[in-house]
C-alpha cells in the first residue's frame, strides 16, 4: 500500500439605536457601496468560470487509505480548479468508530507564499462519520494546493494522506480564518478575532473565552519572531481572558501561538492556535521576567506593560491582586526594589481594595535601574525582618539629571508629609545655621518620643512602620527614631540618610542611627541613644547631647556601621 505517514504533535504542545426626530425628511443610505461589491464579487465568479473552462477539469482521486476506512469526499470534485475566496471540504467515513481521532487535519499550502507565510491548518470535527470545513485563502490570490489527511485507526496522533488537490484563487483578498486544533478545541478556546492575521501598532490585546477550562487553569502565550521567543502565562476569569500584549521586537511581523493545559500532564501545555501581527511600530521594547509566584499571588500588572521605558524622577506602576488568590486578603502591601549599578533602594505600595497604584523615585540619578515587584511573605510570627518574594523585574531608564537620593522622600521617611513639613519649620524657625537646625531636629526627637521596649522585646515590627508613625505613637525603636529624624533634617533641606550597623559592648545587636551632610562632610547623630537607656527592661527617658555630632573614636567603641539603607 503507497502512503505517506504524517504525525500531529504539539509540544505545548438590545441593539441600540439613535433617533433624531425632526421637521427635515429622513435620507435613505446609498446603496451605491452594496451594488460595487456586487459587481466586484460577480466579476470574480465571472473569472472563475472562465478559468475553469480552460482547465481540464480532472476527478479527485483519493488515496488506498481511503478505501481502508471507507471515506470518501463529497467537495471538491476536481484534482485542480478555480475558486473565488474559498472551498469547501466535504467528506464522509464509514469506519470513523475505528479512528484514533476525531478530526480532519486539513493542510493548505501557499505556492507564491506572502506576508501570512506559505501554511495553515485546519482541524475539521468528525462528527457521525461526517466532516465539513470551509477553507479561505490567507495570502488572497494565486495558487494553493491542499492536502487532506484522515486519521489512524491503530496509533495515536497519526493521520494519513486521503486526498490532494490544487485550487487558484482569483479573489486577491486575503483572509486567514482563526482555526484551532483539537487541543483549543476540547479547551472551547474563542480568540474574539475575525482574522488570524492582524496589523496592529505596539500592543495586541488578546481577548476570548475558553468555556472548558476553569479559574485554576492558565493559558500561555509565546510571542517570537526571527529567533526572539518570549512567554507568558494568562489567567483565566469565569471563562473569560485578556491580555494586553506587547509586540517586543519591533516592525514585522510576530508569531503569537496560545497554548492550553494538557490535562493529560502537569504543568504542560499545547498549541490551540496561532496568530500572526503585523506590528507597525518600529519601537522595541524589553519584556517583563516574571516568576510563578506572580501568578501564585494572582498579580496582575496593568502598567507597565513592557521594560526599558524612559522616565524622570519618578515611575508609577499599577495593578491588582486576585482576590481569591493564595493570601490576598492579606497582602496590603507591596514592594519595590530599585538596583542601580552597586546603590540599592526598597520602597513599600499600599494595596487597597486589593489593587495598587502608586509611583517611586528612581532616586539615584540618570541612568538604567532593574526594577524588581515584590509580594511579602505572609507569617504569623512576629520578627525584626521581612522576607518578600519577586514576581517581576524590568528596567527603566532614568532622565533626571540629579542624584538626590538623601534628599527626596523614601520608605518610611515622609519628608513631604505636610506634618513633617510644618514641625521642621517650627523646630528650624530663627536657626542660622544647618548645624543649628539638626540639633534642634535631634533635640526634639530624642526627648519627645519613648523608647518601646514592647516592639524591641516582641518583635512588633510592621510594614507601615515610618516617621508619621512615629510621631503620632511618640514611641518606637532604633528605626523609627532615625525615621522621624531623617524625615525632619530632609523637609528642612538636608541631606540625611539611614544608618544601619551593630550596637552594643558585650553583646552588640542590630541598631539604626543617622549621618547628616554638613558642607561637605557627614556628621553621625545616634538620637535613640541620646533618649535615654534600659534598666531591668524599662525605658528610662535621660537626655543626652553625647550622641549629636559625639567624639567618633569613642562612638565607634559601641557601634558598627555596616552600611547605609534607601
Amino acid at each position: 500500500m503507497n502512503r505517506k505517514k504524517r504525525t500531529f504533535s504539539s509540544l505545548f504542545s438590545l441593539l441600540s439605536c439613535i433617533f433624531i426626530l425632526s421637521a427635515c425628511s429622513i435620507a435613505k443610505p446609498s446603496d451605491s457601496g452594496t451594488k460595487a461589491s456586487k459587481v466586484q464579487e460577480n466579476k470574480y465568479e465571472k473569472l472563475v468560470e472562465e478559468k475553469n473552462k480552460e482547465m481540464e477539469l480532472e476527478p479527485l482521486e483519493l488515496t488506498s487509505y481511503s478505501k481502508e476506512i471507507g471515506a470518501s469526499l463529497m467537495n471538491p470534485e476536481h484534482k485542480k480548479f478555480a475558486v473565488n475566496g474559498k472551498v469547501t471540504v466535504e467528506g464522509a467515513i464509514e469506519k470513523y468508530t475505528q479512528l484514533k481521532s476525531e478530526y480532519a487535519w486539513i493542510k493548505v499550502y501557499s505556492k507564491n507564499g506572502g506576508p501570512a507565510g506559505d501554511q495553515y491548518e485546519y482541524y475539521a470535527p468528525i462528527q457521525e462519520g461526517k466532516f465539513k470545513q470551509v477553507i479561505h485563502f490567507f495570502n488572497g490570490e494565486g495558487e494553493y494546493r491542499i492536502l487532506v489527511q484522515l486519521p489512524s485507526t491503530d496509533r495515536e496522533n497519526y493521520y494519513y494522506d486521503t486526498a490532494e488537490f490544487e485550487v487558484e484563487n482569483v479573489n486577491p483578498q486575503p483572509q486567514r480564518d482563526v482555526t484551532y486544533t483539537p487541543f483549543g478545541q476540547m479547551a472551547g478556546l474563542n480568540i474574539h478575532l475575525d482574522s488570524s492575521f492582524v496589523e496592529e501598532n505596539g500592543i495586541f490585546k488578546l481577548t476570548g473565552k475558553a468555556g472548558e477550562l476553569t479559574d485554576k487553569d492558565t493559558l500561555m502565550i509565546t510571542l517570537s519572531k526571527d529567533a526572539q521567543t518570549w512567554k507568558q502565562i494568562v489567567p483565566i476569569k469565569n471563562g473569560k481572558f485578556s491580555y494586553d500584549v506587547p509586540l517586543y521586537y519591533g516592525l514585522g511581523v510576530h508569531k503569537l501561538e496560545v497554548l492550553v493545559p494538557d490535562k493529560e500532564r502537569e504543568h504542560y501545555y499545547q498549541s490551540a492556535t496561532t496568530i500572526l501581527i503585523d506590528n507597525k511600530s518600529d519601537q522595541k521594547m524589553e519584556p517583563i521576567e516574571y516568576t510563578t509566584t506572580y501568578s501564585e499571588r494572582g498579580v496582575t500588572l496593568e502598567y507597565p506593560l513592557f521594560g526599558g521605558e524612559e522616565s524622570e524622577e519618578t515611575f508609577n506602576i499599577k495593578g491588582s491582586i486576585d482576590p481569591d488568590a493564595t493570601f490576598a486578603s492579606k497582602t496590603t502591601h507591596i514592594y519595590i526594589s530599585t538596583k542601580k549599578g552597586e546603590d540599592e533602594a526598597l520602597d513599600v505600595i499600599p494595596v487597597k481594595d486589593f489593587k495598587f497604584d502608586d509611583s517611586f523615585y528612581l532616586r539615584f540619578g540618570p541612568g538604567t535601574y532593574k526594577v524588581t515587584i515584590s509580594v511579602p511573605e505572609i507569617k504569623e510570627e512576629n520578627s525584626s525582618y521581612f522576607r518578600y518574594f519577586g514576581v517581576a523585574s524590568f528596567e527603566v531608564t532614568s532622565n533626571f539629571p540629579k542624584d538626590e537620593r538623601n534628599l527626596l522622600p523614601s520608605r518610611g521617611v515622609q519628608s513631604d508629609a505636610p506634618q513633617i513639613k510644618e514641625l521642621a519649620e517650627e523646630l528650624t524657625k530663627g536657626k542660622s545655621s544647618n548645624r543649628q537646625k539638626a540639633k534642634a531636629i535631634y533635640d526634639y526627637v530624642a526627648k519627645n518620643i519613648r523608647y518601646d521596649v514592647k516592639k524591641y522585646k516582641n518583635a512588633e515590627f510592621q510594614w507601615d512602620d515610618s516617621a508619621l508613625k512615629t510621631l503620632d505613637l511618640k514611641s518606637g525603636v532604633c528605626q523609627d527614631y532615625a525615621y522621624l529624624t531623617i524625615a525632619l533634617l530632609r523637609a528642612s533641606g538636608m541631606e540625611a540618610r539611614f544608618v544601619e550597623g551593630m550596637a552594643g559592648q558585650l553583646w552588640p545587636e542590630k541598631h539604626a542611627w543617622v549621618e547628616v551632610n554638613m558642607d561637605g562632610s557627614w556628621l553621625t547623630m545616634d538620637p535613640t541613644w541620646g533618649a535615654g537607656y534600659l534598666k531591668d527592661g524599662q525605658f528610662v527617658p535621660k537626655f543626652t547631647a553625647t550622641y549629636f555630632d559625639p567624639d567618633m573614636k569613642e562612638f565607634n567603641k559601641t557601634h558598627t556601621r555596616t552600611g547605609v539603607s534607601y
